[in-house]
């Protein structure tokens, strides 16, 4: 956050110098505001920038094996170009490396789930999945586990075949 704090700076203080050396070389027949607006339209466009590139960036430092399941676009009014060209500033990801199963409940598996957010550190919540009924816990809140391996006191919420977690989970 603070080095891109830094490059909008430097982009603005960039597109002011170049105004002004324009301005040098056609003999001051700019207007006197010309270089304070080069220099905010510069802020704007890099911050613009860094929003619509932070995804890819993102995406492309993850490690293999993470797996990305889901993403989140955003449109603000106040970002009103983001209603014609949204942009992705959270997503989830799966450790498909993480997958643990157990012999004895082979229908069950747990996995890492790994929340990114654009202005947020990234958390991880781990999720239980019954690959035959089609369901999945959240397992954050300390879930326990019978002898025989079973997760018990989980709340099991039933979804589809083509559940993104399930899917990644159970190669469905």
């Amino acid at each position: 956050m603070f080095l891109e704090l830094i490059g909008t700076i430097f982009a603005g203080i960039a597109f002011a110098g170049v105004v002004m050396v324009v301005n040098k070389l056609t003999g001051g027949r700019l207007p006197r505001w010309a270089a304070p607006v080069a220099a905010g339209l510069g802020m704007i466009g890099m911050t613009i920038t860094s929003e619509y590139s932070w995804y890819d960036r993102t995406r492309e430092t993850l490690p293999e094996g993470l797996t990305i399941i889901q993403e989140v676009e955003s449109r603000a009014f106040y970002r009103p170009w983001t209603y014609a060209v949204p942009f992705v500033d959270r997503f989830a990801a799966i450790d498909t490396v993480s997958v643990r199963t157990n012999e004895q409940v082979p229908e069950q598996r747990l996995v890492d789930l790994y929340l990114f957010g654009r202005w947020a550190p990234v958390s991880k919540l781990p999720v239980a999945v019954n690959c035959e009924e089609y369901s999945r816990a959240n397992l954050a809140d300390g879930a326990e586990f019978g002898d025989d391996g079973r997760v018990l006191n989980a709340d099991w919420l039933k979804v589809s075949a083509n559940d993104p977690i399930v899917e990644a989970t159970c190669g469905v």
